[in-house]
């Protein structure tokens, strides 16, 4: 078991490069899905199905996973993830029907659920062993495989058919869990400090309590990746349908939201440090607010833009707290649950839109984002004292 700083600064190094490379391989699979759509002949609806095999796969794993990492440990079920990630992201190039698709997606799905609960509950056990807020540092290294795996997509999608880019993505996702994987698995968990006496003991609490803070914790997580669904799949429409913005310009929407979302993660640990975990869900889930109401109804494009990066800096840490208070009550278990109801906040957010889009207009749709982080604000003020910073 881990006890030297050395040891748990490996064991820091290693759990971040998963995530980075969860970030990595999940935004490579996205940049090609036009690709895959146009090999597999799916229309958009028919697309639409076969997708909601990751959702279904993520979903269905997720609960599951908390148990296995209860019972085999949270390293070793986090390995076995990502070379399972590693090996489907492969697959959908290989297909070519809708249902195949949507069998090989529910793979992946299946994979990428269970490597986000087994790395957070693992970065959820190194936060408590080190008592320091460094959970959005994790998350940050997730934005910034993301960005990086969308951009280089980018770069070869003229150059590399989508099966020679996916494996090589396999193979680059198989060779960072090769060179990571053995500081996880030479280690347990670490455990935390003993608290000291005046501190309160979640142990101590009712487990009827537990489970309604966990479920609480999981409506932040769910509010914030409600926002990042709809900017990822509505902003750019919206900059490019009703402010004339040039796809070019428009997709610069989504472009300022992630990396001010980056940027507020990086810079996550010392507002948590200064601020505390109440005080900084408050002040994300308000500023978010402010800024999705000036990125949805502003009348010109720049003040749009400053509104989804503003967007972006307070949604950045509300994710990442929610998981690690989750975690903190509940173990594994509380991990699995705060992600379900964040993954099921991202499936949300998309269809809502639309559906609001077409009753309203999508500027009006888009303040829904406003409404659910202002609810994530009261929350955030309902649970201050609810575990302690």
């Amino acid at each position: 078991m881990p006890g030297t700083s050395r040891d748990l600064t490996r064991l820091r190094t290693a759990i971040t490069a998963f995530f980075a490379l969860d970030g990595f391989l999940f935004a490579g699979w996205v940049v090609r899905i036009p690709a895959i759509k146009h090999q597999t002949g799916a229309s958009a609806g028919d697309l639409g199905l076969a997708l909601l095999g990751v959702s279904a796969g993520a979903v269905l794993t997720m609960t599951l996973t908390g148990r296995l990492c209860r019972r085999y440990g949270s390293h070793q079920v986090t390995v076995v993830c990502a070379v399972l990630l590693s090996l489907s992201v492969a697959l959908p190039p290989l297909t070519h029907s809708v249902l195949a698709l949507g069998a090989v997606l529910l793979i992946f799905g299946a994979a990428y659920g269970g490597i986000n609960v087994a790395f957070n509950s693992a970065a959820v056990d190194l936060v408590t062993a080190l008592r320091r807020p460094i959970m959005p540092s994790f998350h940050a290294a997730f934005s910034l495989g993301g960005m990086v795996g969308a951009g280089l997509g980018g770069l070869v999608a003229g150059a590399l058919s989508p099966t020679l880019h996916l494996a090589g993505l396999a193979v680059v996702g198989l060779l960072v869990t090769a060179v990571a994987a053995p500081t996880l698995l030479r280690h347990e968990p670490p455990s935390a400090p003993t608290p000291a006496p005046s501190a309160p003991e979640t142990s101590r609490r009712p487990q009827g309590r537990v489970r309604g803070l966990v479920i609480v914790f999981g409506l932040i997580a769910g509010c914030t990746a409600y926002g990042e669904g709809a900017m990822a799949d509505w902003g750019a429409l919206h900059l490019e349908q009703d402010l004339d913005a040039s796809s070019g310009v428009a997709a610069l929407g989504y472009t300022c939201f992630a990396l001010a979302m980056t940027i507020g993660r990086l810079s996550g640990t010392a507002l948590l440090e200064r601020l505390g975990h109440g005080r900084t869900v408050v002040a994300g889930g308000a500023t978010a607010a402010a800024g999705m109401l000036l990125g949805s109804l502003a009348p010109s494009l720049w003040a749009a833009l400053l509104g989804f990066a503003v967007t972006g800096l307070g949604l950045a840490n509300l994710f990442p707290v929610a998981v690690e208070r989750a975690g903190t009550l509940a173990g594994p278990s509380g991990v699995a649950t705060a992600s379900t109801f964040g993954y099921g906040g991202m499936l949300l957010g998309p269809p809502a839109i639309g559906f609001m889009a077409d009753w309203l207009s999508l500027p009006v749709a888009l303040t829904s984002v406003a409404a659910l982080a202002a609810i994530a604000t009261l929350i955030g003020l309902a649970t201050r004292r609810a575990v302690p910073n």
